[in-house]
């Protein structure tokens, strides 16, 4: 059983490492997942969510992308939570 929201660190991974690792989050979440929370960081993590945004964008898994509750964090939304 997968979960609704899944949380995902991404501190001091390369870039290219870290598409294997959201594209393996992605794979792996269920019907039921909602989001994944991507936690990259602020000060070093600006690669990691401009990659996020460039990487994702068009996506068709994804439906779109969303900032997390501090600049350190961005969600992708993968279903709509009605």
């Amino acid at each position: 059983m997968s979960e609704a929201f899944m949380q995902v660190d991404l501190h001091g991974l390369r870039t290219g490492e870290a598409v294997k690792v959201i594209d393996k989050a992605i794979r792996s979440a269920g019907t039921t997942t909602y989001h994944i929370r991507l936690i990259h960081g602020y000060n070093r993590g600006t690669s990691l969510r401009n990659m996020i945004y460039d990487e994702y964008r068009y996506d068709p898994r994804v439906k779109r992308i969303i900032p997390g509750d501090n600049p350190g964090i961005t969600v992708l939304v993968l279903r709509e939570l009605y």
